[in-house]
């Protein structure tokens, strides 16, 4: 529930300064490889107060078509920086950024690593590890085997970090 003051300040906003900074993040998201309509999708729940649209509502902010916003959330959501639930008393589904969405993000990556460094390392003995393909297998994998162990720690570090930080919460009071 927002308070009338929340509601005033959202009311307030520009609109046009909104969409435009969703555009803009939906567009550097894009340029490290995510999809282009997913990116957008993500970017409006990102600037979205409660962090939750539906698809509909999700398809009039972004001026995009439903089978679009099915597009993108069903790729979000398979990737986990989304989840999907009903609203009550509703057959409509509600789109919510996950708590902690970079988080959980980054740490779904570290089974996506593991799998990638497997195969490498299987690649580099089927090639053979001397030769110059197999080498640069063996290099790529001691690389993501590397970054793995970094993620975790840095992940660890981070929650540390984040308590001694006097953040806003997604409902607008202090963290810290």
């Amino acid at each position: 529930m927002t308070s009338e003051g929340e509601q005033n300040m959202r009311d307030e906003r520009d609109a046009e300064a909104v969409s435009r900074f969703v555009e803009r993040f939906a567009s550097d998201m894009t340029e490290a490889g995510m999809q282009r309509m997913a990116s957008r999708v993500f970017a409006a729940l990102l600037a979205d107060d409660d962090g939750s649209m539906t698809s509909a509502e999700l398809a009039v902010a972004l001026q995009i078509s439903p089978a679009a916003v099915s597009g993108a959330v069903n790729y979000l959501t398979q990737v986990s920086m989304i989840g999907r639930e009903r609203d009550p008393g509703s057959r409509r589904d509600r789109y919510r950024l996950h708590n902690e969405v970079w988080y959980t993000t980054f740490t779904q990556r570290d089974r996506v690593i593991t799998r990638w460094e497997n195969t490498l390392k299987d690649g580099a003995r089927t090639l053979g590890e001397h030769t110059p393909a197999g080498a640069r297998l063996a290099e790529t994998a001691a690389f993501f085997e590397f970054v793995q162990s970094e993620l975790s720690g840095m992940m660890d570090r981070w929650r540390e970090h984040r308590k001694t930080l006097d953040l806003p919460t997604a409902d607008g009071r202090s963290d810290a």
